[in-house]
């Protein structure tokens, strides 16, 4: 591979999932090209690779549409500050990781002023939106995609892509042992059922979720008095967050300071928000209840653009209901609580689950982070940058 001093990528992502990814790409880019440098808007695990965040990544974390109009301003200066930056000093690439709604747009700007731009987790074209794929065209030179069933409406539109499968793929074992999983946790000592309780890493979204998830926690606790709940805290911020939720509900739980995949293999079953959670939980091979609410405009409006049946990865991978989605109005305590112990319980006898589960795992696993460096080079190569 061809490497030069003035390598410089520009990457943005915009959640602790799209950390996740940029984190594992930039250390394989690394390897093809030791003196390239990395800037732009990531999270602790970017900048442990040596990336330099220019602003926090929390500020671009925001769930939902109408959410999004109180902070429109601030996005709209970040981005135009990045555009500036990018125009003032070309990159070698922009990298944009999920976050389409803040990132295309740059993207699109940035290609037409001649800059190669990739974008990293292909949006749900396939589910809502369609219309999309045609500025998609115009905003990108490479599609990372993280999942095969996403490769035929590119190629249908002759968009280059590259499926490259999920990191998440191929750092979590094939088997995850919950014993060892308590024990590294100090929580070896418990009997009883343990369910692991994610109401997701954003702000908005923990104020929403966390009190229901805590009063779901309230009714399995009456008929499973021996129940142990664990709770990961993505930061500090999240933390005070969920203990003051947790006193106002006079509710206990064992919180956890990040290790949320740890959480998930020490758990009989979990709850969580839909999301990338929901993919992990399902590598960690875990039964599971997917819940999510959000503003009721934006669920309406949302409602009526979705053109697939299932909101969680693990159901989009199988093309079938392998967990259970209790959205909106359908998420109460009482709904939640029986779904839960349900799964629970017919986990164990159901080897058929656990069977897919492995399936799906082995699908995704293409060395992702390797992949997708290797393609971005490539495509660097074919523009003769």
């Amino acid at each position: 591979m061809q490497v030069t001093s003035a390598t410089r990528y520009v990457l943005v992502a915009g959640e602790a999932s799209g950390d996740i990814l940029g984190a594992n790409l930039i250390a394989h880019l690394k390897l093809l090209q030791p003196n390239a440098t990395f800037e732009g808007i990531g999270g602790p695990l970017m900048e442990a690779q040596g990336f330099k965040s220019m602003v926090p990544m929390d500020r671009l974390s925001i769930m939902g549409l109408v959410e999004v109009l109180g902070r429109l301003r601030e996005l709209l200066g970040i981005r135009k500050r990045l555009y500036e930056d990018c125009l003032a000093n070309p990159p070698t690439a922009f990298i944009g990781i999920d976050s389409p709604d803040f990132n295309m747009p740059l993207a699109k700007k940035l290609k037409h002023a001649g800059i190669p731009t990739v974008h990293y987790v292909s949006p749900s074209v396939w589910a809502w939106r369609q219309k999309r794929i045609f500025n998609i065209k115009k905003s990108v030179d490479l599609m990372l995609a993280l999942f095969p069933f996403e490769l035929p409406i590119y190629h249908e539109h002759n968009i280059p892509v590259v499926c490259v499968g999920h990191t998440l793929a191929d750092d979590i074992p094939l088997e995850s042992d919950p014993l060892e999983a308590r024990r590294s946790l100090n929580l070896a000592d418990i009997s009883g059922p343990v369910f692991g309780i994610l109401p997701g890493s954003r702000e908005g979204e923990v104020s929403r979720l966390a009190p229901l998830f805590i009063e779901t926690m309230k009714q399995i606790k009456q008929h499973q008095p021996e129940a142990t709940f664990l709770i990961p805290a993505a930061n500090k911020e999240r933390r005070l967050q969920i203990e003051k939720i947790l006193h106002e509900a006079n509710a206990e739980a064992i919180l956890i300071d990040g290790k949320s995949r740890v959480v998930m293999a020490a758990s009989d079953a979990i709850l969580l928000a839909s999301g990338t959670a929901a993919l992990e939980a399902m590598l960690v091979k875990r039964p599971m209840v997917v819940s999510y609410r959000v503003n009721k405009l934006t669920f309406a409006i949302m409602s009526r653009m979705i053109k697939v049946p299932y909101v969680s990865l693990p159901n989009l991978l199988a093309n079938e209901t392998l967990v259970p989605e209790l959205l909106q109005d359908e998420a109460t305590p009482d709904n939640l609580a029986i779904r839960l112990v349900q799964t629970w319980k017919s986990f164990i006898t159901d080897q058929s689950i656990q069977d897919k589960y492995l399936q799906l795992h082995k699908m995704l696993r293409k060395n992702a982070g390797e992949k997708a460096a290797e393609a971005i080079v490539a495509m660097l190569e074919d523009k003769g940058k």
